[in-house]
């Protein structure tokens, strides 16, 4: 039998790329970025000297060196200056690409697809309630510290009419996630408590839904407490200039409550109605373009990626190319682990076999075979490899560096965290990331972190024994999280200087599992050996799994043969089981610790 074709429409790369040639030309002067005095000089055949004179006539209040960077509006004027037209031209590379790519498909090629509709607002007022409602699941129940913590795309049928819904988080913490779901999104979802009205997260919502030119949609939830008042919240979007369709606007405002279910059928129905209107369409028969909503470590799988596929379709054995991160498709599933051939446009799903995972918003593009996936990398490797440059610490007397690097176990979380910290500001102290990624703290993190004199910031990421004792020896601190509020409100505490008394976690043991049991009463029993420290029956305990924390929870029981025992030291062998764990593997590392009470030393 003859192998049938892949007849989807390709997507080709190489004819989007394009190389600005930088300079003077036919008295054009042609530039891509902002450019430093000397070299703008070297530009135009003057001597910096010259150029620095003409900055002066233009402007004598500012000092200006040779390595001082123009802004664009002064190219300009100097350009005017010395009688040159100008004009700014945008390189397309192996590193921009992804979001300069343009499709043209031919109207007669376009399908309807499901529109994309994300879930915005302020914390608490009702996001993941109102999804969960949606799609009868039980996600609000199941975030650490009560809080949404990463971005979840869902996809529903409501009368045979599919809809895909993106949760993002409403806590400020969050901006970056808030806004690349917007930048992807057909439709919003703005959720505003009855009884809280609008808030500084809800007008920022706006604000992203509006500069990404989708509709809105406007859910007041919580109708079901007592002696709410929708009408205070018309009025303050009405201010905003959402003027509710029943006060003469053109703002559909549904009133109702994700608790009870109250006018949800409503809601839904509104979607429909908006995508109706706007016709969603794209083109499910060529090679998929999508993004990517989120990203991580799965348990025993690697690198798992979320994705939304944009226009095209994605099937198994696909090659595609997302940043810095490649592969094959090895698997798909759905948001309900239900294993897929193929996603079509508009619909969600998780795929395997990338080499790492991508970060959160990162556009990917289905090249058609190996070779072209590979020849790409090795340019963006090329590209990478001229672009990097030493660690580099902002130098001011006038201010004290806290350097900070971070490690997380998903990208999502990695942008939030980037975001909030970047929006700190406090007098006298500059707070620079030095390097963030994806994955467990390793040796290279910690040599980064005694070269430049940073603290390492883990989030749901923790170090093993040996990596703990190489910071040790390298007077290297390692902070750890699982609640991204938290870790603001300490940083902040240490940059500020009022540090409060603080819960420490101090390590006593590690065991590595060697064989697992099932008991049909205990459970999960872990057969292992204590290769670090000893191991107190009354510990906290983590599960580790690669250097990522699957788990974390308390000693259930521990046998030394057939002896109860409180306590093992190290090289001796063990049963134990955790509470409430029981998706165990040989190879998980269990490593305990127990809680002190200390005072922080000040930053």
């Amino acid at each position: 039998m003859v192998k049938k074709l892949d007849q989807r429409e390709k997507n080709d790369i190489k004819e989007q790329i394009k190389t600005i040639e930088v300079g003077l030309k036919n008295n054009i002067f042609t530039y891509k970025n902002k450019l430093a005095i000397d070299m703008f000089a070297k530009l135009i055949n003057k001597s910096t000297k010259n150029v620095i004179n003409q900055l002066i006539k233009l402007n004598n209040n500012i000092t200006y060196s040779s390595s001082y960077l123009l802004s664009e509006d002064q190219i300009a004027e100097l350009c005017l200056e010395y009688g040159f037209d100008f004009k700014k031209e945008k390189e397309i590379n192996e590193r921009n690409i992804f979001e300069n790519i343009k499709i043209n498909d031919a109207e007669k090629d376009l399908k309807p697809r499901a529109p994309i509709v994300t879930i915005m607002g302020h914390v608490d007022h009702g996001k993941t309630t109102l999804l969960d409602y949606i799609k009868k699941s039980n996600l609000a129940k199941k975030e650490v510290g009560g809080i949404t913590q990463s971005i979840g795309a869902y996809q529903i049928k409501y009368n045979n009419s599919p809809i895909t819904f993106i949760d993002t988080p409403g806590h400020k913490a969050f901006g970056a996630m808030r806004e690349m779901g917007a930048n992807i999104t057909d439709i919003v979802v703005l959720v505003v408590a009855a009884d809280d009205g609008i808030k500084a997260q809800t007008k920022e919502a706006i604000s992203q839904a509006r500069s990404a030119g989708v509709p809105i949609i406007v859910f007041v939830n919580k109708m079901d407490k007592p002696g709410v008042n929708p009408e205070v919240i018309m009025n303050q979007l009405t201010d905003l200039s959402l003027t509710p369709e029943e006060w003469g606007g053109e703002t559909i405002l549904i009133k109702g409550s994700a608790l009870t279910g109250l006018n949800v059928n409503q809601l839904i129905e509104a979607i429909l109605l908006q995508a109706e209107m706007h016709e969603y369409k794209s083109n499910p028969n060529r090679l998929s373009i999508g993004t990517i909503i989120e990203s991580g470590f799965e348990k025993g799988l690697g690198a798992s990626n979320n994705i939304i596929v944009q226009t095209g379709t994605l099937k198994i054995g696909d090659y595609i190319i997302a940043g810095e991160s490649y592969g094959k498709i090895k698997s798909i599933i759905d948001e309900n682990g239900k294993q897929l051939k193929m996603v079509e446009p508009s619909k969600p799903a998780k795929i395997f076999g990338l080499n790492t995972p991508a970060n959160a918003g990162q556009k990917f593009i289905t090249v058609e075979n190996e070779k072209q996936m590979k020849e790409f990398e090795e340019r963006v490797n090329r590209l990478k490899s001229g672009e990097e440059m030493k660690i580099k610490i902002p130098n001011n007397p006038n201010q004290k560096n806290f350097n900070i690097i971070l490690k997380s176990n998903t990208s999502g979380s990695l942008e939030a965290i980037k975001n909030m910290l970047g929006q700190t500001v406090i007098e006298g102290m500059n707070l620079n990331i030095v390097k963030n990624s994806i994955g467990g703290i390793n040796d290279n993190d910690i040599s980064i972190a005694k070269a430049s004199n940073s603290i390492i910031i883990g989030f749901n990421v923790k170090p093993t024994k040996q990596i703990s004792e190489t910071a040790d020896i390298n007077r290297v601190k390692i902070l750890f999280y699982d609640i991204i509020y938290k870790l603001y409100e300490d940083i902040e505490k240490m940059l500020i200087g009022e540090l409060e008394p603080l819960v420490r976690e101090e390590e006593t043991g590690e065991a590595l599992i060697q064989q697992i049991w099932q008991h049909s009463k205990i459970g999960t029993i872990a057969g292992c050996k204590c290769i670090n420290g000893e191991i107190n029956r009354n510990d906290s305990a983590r599960v580790l799994r690669n250097g990522i924390v699957l788990y974390t929870t308390k000693i259930g029981s521990m046998k030394h043969f057939k002896d109860e025992v409180s306590k093992v030291k190290k090289d001796m062998e063990f049963g134990i089981t955790l509470e409430k764990i029981n998706d165990l593997i040989v190879g998980d590392m269990i490593q305990c610790y127990k809680i002190i009470k200390e005072k922080r030393s000040k930053a």
